[in-house]
């Protein structure tokens, strides 16, 4: 048998599952996540003081969420591999670390190019723990919990994603902009002290050596289902990306019930992870194509139903909900599917996350700038009907069989 074979099937190599789950240690998992989009996410709403504090454009100034986002991408393919000798406790405190690191150093930056260098560390820390996640939920707690313990972890996504905008906003007009870096900072320390005291000691597991993702990609079904991924993703993000406009085009509405309807929508959102961990338990599958499906009801429900403010609110809250498990349900597929290679796979899927946020938005103007906004939820909607389709049909949810796994770690 060829040197490379992995020391266990995959039915073993992840290890042994735990006897018992560890939920403290999931719920600290959460707040890491929580801490990580909220500073992920603080620029957006603090652009304005940001960009005249350092003498910039509010276009330079937005760069700091540009390069948080593209440091991800690339740390979230080469962390796990450059990690892999260490004790996966270790590196997830090293990821609340450079969390506190980065947002007190923004918080002190003098200028542009030194807060966009600290935002490099908050972009490593965030790729880096999305393509752990699904591998360490795997040894927190027994195999049938996994659903449930990802759906709690990515519950943060949401959350942080509501908090950090009125957080920003709040905290920069009553104590400058950053007085909300220095919070943010203040959250990573409360998370560092959570995470010291409930996460295991997860040594390094042992195999031979780590899988490329080209190799990954090579095996049955994999690259077919981050087709299925991408395309998930990349709709939602052309669709987000002119939620205001698309509101604002539905229904006369002033800024407060748009605050509260995205409000509604991060509600519902976070409602989403949790109902996808549930459902997730019952049928992988049937997840992986409702979400999506989901979502391209409620875009083509806005730009086609004669709605009034209730029945659009209703209709984002369904579109904020059924988007809350599309992550949720591709973290769990890698975790089923590839779970010999699970960080890997995990980088993967980050890649492909972060490549689809930029191409959703991509998309997004380009169709904007032909047929506005109705034509932007047209064009993205189908790209989610086809996303659901495709899963339906060829994407493979099944858990590798053990021989089927030790054939394909000898032909890599």
């Amino acid at each position: 048998m060829s040197s490379n074979v992995l020391d266990a099937a995959p039915g073993s190599a992840a290890g042994v599952e735990p006897a018992t789950p560890a939920w403290t240690a999931v719920f600290s998992l959460a707040m890491g996540v929580f801490g990580l989009l909220t500073a992920e996410y603080l620029p957006a709403s603090l652009l304005t003081p940001m960009a005249s504090d350092l003498s910039v454009s509010e276009a330079m100034a937005g760069q700091a969420v540009t390069v948080t986002a593209v440091v991800a991408l690339f740390a979230g393919l080469l962390v796990p591999g450059l990690t892999r000798k260490l004790d996966r406790r270790t590196v997830l405190l090293g990821f609340s670390l450079l969390m506190i690191a980065s947002n007190l150093l923004v918080a002190m930056s003098s200028n542009l190019t030194v807060l966009l260098l600290m935002r490099v560390l908050l972009g490593i820390a965030l790729g880096g723990f999305w393509s752990m996640a699904a591998a360490v939920a795997m040894r927190l707690v027994p195999a049938k919990w996994v659903p449930r313990a990802l759906s709690i972890i990515f519950s943060g996504i949401a959350v942080g994603t509501v908090v950090s905008v009125p957080l920003g906003s709040y905290l920069g007009g009553l104590f400058g902009w950053r007085s909300a870096f220095y919070a943010a900072a203040a959250v990573g320390v409360l998370t560092l002290l959570f995470q010291w005291f409930t996460l295991p000691s997860m040594a390094p597991r042992k195999m031979a050596r780590t899988a490329t993702v080209l190799e990954l990609l090579r095996r049955p079904g994999i690259a077919i289902g981050m087709v299925g991924c991408v395309l998930a993703h990349t709709g939602q993000y052309a669709l987000f990306t002119y939620i205001r406009p698309a509101l604002e085009s539905v229904v006369h509405i002033d800024i407060d019930g748009l605050a509260l309807m995205l409000l509604g929508f991060g509600a519902a959102n976070f409602v989403g992870t949790l109902v996808a961990g549930w459902l997730m338990e019952r049928s992988l599958r049937l997840t992986l194509i409702l979400m999506p499906a989901l979502v391209a009801v409620a875009a083509f429900a806005m730009i086609s139903l004669p709605l009034q403010e209730p029945g659009l609110a209703l209709v984002v809250a369904l579109w904020g909900l059924a988007f809350g498990g599309v992550p949720v349900a591709w973290s769990n597929w890698v975790a089923r599917t590839v779970p010999d290679q699970a960080e890997t796979a995990g980088g993967m899927v980050v890649a492909a996350v972060q490549s689809s946020i930029a191409a959703g938005a991509a998309l997004g103007g380009l169709v904007f700038g032909f047929g506005g906004v109705e034509g932007v939820f047209i064009i993205a909607g189908a790209v989610m009907l086809l996303a659901a389709l495709m899963i339906a049909l060829r994407v493979r949810v099944e858990l590798p069989k053990q021989g089927d796994a030790l054939d394909q770690a000898v032909h890599i």
